[in-house]
């Protein structure tokens, strides 16, 4: 049995027209012989009746007193809905096709509610539906206990749903369907001069995507990575290969191995600066800080640590409660809100020199403020104002020479 899976997005499943582009890719994988195993998210966006965000808003989220295993429950009737839907309408198109939850489907996770992790997916109640349907419309985002609790695996879900049904299916491709063209070497709604990527590496993506490139998230590139299955990264929208994600890129006879130094420009908005001062034993100061946020559940990012204080960034939902928890310590944080970070990334970066003067040059000449800046072997990053976002990453993108072409490669697995 030849088996593809393919993921559809929120964008991808939002209205009709979306849908019906959807199914124009499921009939195409019929047509060339494959039986398809359909992932697919919540519909739209904040707004849409039946989004994840817009479900969340009903309690107030994240200020609100429910149990995370509630808000699990209410999260994971989205992508129900959605693959309930998509099914009536295969159907209605003469496709044979059932629904599963993510538990029909045999996702069995731990219970990390919220975030929950995929311990195995057990894909028996899948190859017994294939016997009599061509295609398996699955939930994404969501799993069940060992005990029977409804549980959601966190924000991109539904990408490493795709995925994990991809390793336990041993399918021949993931299809990570979008509204892009493949993976960009910069978001093209920021960058009109962004070029698409023809193949990339795992380990490639995975870098653009723990840097805020949102195409596909990274649990779902290190899924298919373990499992050697490869990935392909297409638009809803067009009928272009996308972006193949697959293993090593070869090189010709000879030739000697070097990696390109920047694979792309990667951005993430809605961040908050915090800073704060030591007044009396600073490590007193950096355990209180962090052992709090831990507490809150509150995640923290980019920490500079010095004598005189810390500085680190959280997601912009929990201001209000990162600065009353600090308050109530008796420390008085100094709030920067509406930070983006942008990354610089790529596998040459480590032990090349210049880049970072030219990551710096090139902002400095855009009149652009660094707030705070990281860096590690394959990733420099910088915080800047949101409101500089644009010229930021179009300065970033000029300066390593990404728009001149597509970056190509051969590839192997």
């Amino acid at each position: 049995m030849k088996l593809l899976v393919q993921k559809f997005g929120g964008t991808s499943v939002r209205d009709a027209e979306g849908r019906s582009r959807a199914i124009a890719h499921v009939k195409k994988a019929r047509q060339e012989g494959y039986k398809v195993v359909v992932t697919v998210s919540a519909m739209g966006r904040l707004g849409d009746p039946y989004s994840t965000d817009t479900l969340l808003s009903l309690i107030d989220y994240p200020n609100g007193t429910i149990s995370s295993k509630e808000q699990d429950l209410l999260m994971s009737c989205g992508e129900t809905i959605s693959s309930i839907v998509f099914s009536h309408e295969l159907s209605k198109e003469g496709i044979p096709s059932v629904s599963l939850t993510g538990a029909q489907a045999g996702f069995v996770t731990n219970k990390d509610f919220t975030k929950a992790k995929i311990l195995r997916v057990n894909p028996s109640r899948i190859f017994k539906e294939l016997k009599t349907k061509d295609v398996v419309v699955v939930a994404g985002f969501q799993g069940q206990t060992e005990d029977g609790e409804t549980t959601t695996i966190g924000r991109g879900g539904s990408d490493t749903s795709a995925a994990a049904l991809g390793a336990a299916l041993s399918a021949e491709f993931i299809d990570i369907f979008t509204d892009v063209d493949g993976i960009m070497t910069a978001d093209p709604r920021l960058v009109q001069s962004a070029r698409p990527i023809n193949t990339i590496t795992y380990n490639e993506i995975c870098n653009l995507a723990y840097q805020g490139a949102k195409v596909i998230h990274p649990r779902a590139v290190e899924i298919a990575m373990y499992a050697k299955v490869p990935l392909r990264v297409r638009s809803t929208y067009s009928d272009l290969p996308g972006t193949l994600v697959t293993g090593l890129r070869q090189v010709k006879e000879g030739q000697d191995i070097s990696d390109r130094t920047v694979t792309g420009i990667a951005h993430m908005l809605g961040i908050t600066q915090i800073k704060v001062q030591s007044k009396d034993d600073p490590s007193i100061l950096q355990s209180d800080v962090f052992k709090s946020m831990a507490s809150a559940n509150i995640s923290v990012d980019f920490i500079n640590i010095s004598p005189s204080g810390v500085v680190y960034t959280i997601d912009k939902l929990y201001t209000q409660k990162a600065e009353r928890i600090l308050r109530d310590l008796g420390y008085e944080p100094e709030i920067r809100e509406g930070c983006a970070k942008v990354s610089t990334v790529g596998a040459g970066i480590a032990g090349y020199p210049g880049v970072t003067a030219k990551i710096v040059q090139a902002l400095t000449d855009s009149g652009i403020q660094i707030l705070q800046s990281a860096d590690s072997h394959t990733t420099i990053w910088v915080l800047i104002k949101e409101e500089d976002l644009v010229p930021a990453v179009n300065a970033l993108h000029d300066a390593f020479e990404l728009n001149k072409d597509a970056l190509k490669g051969e590839t192997m697995t």
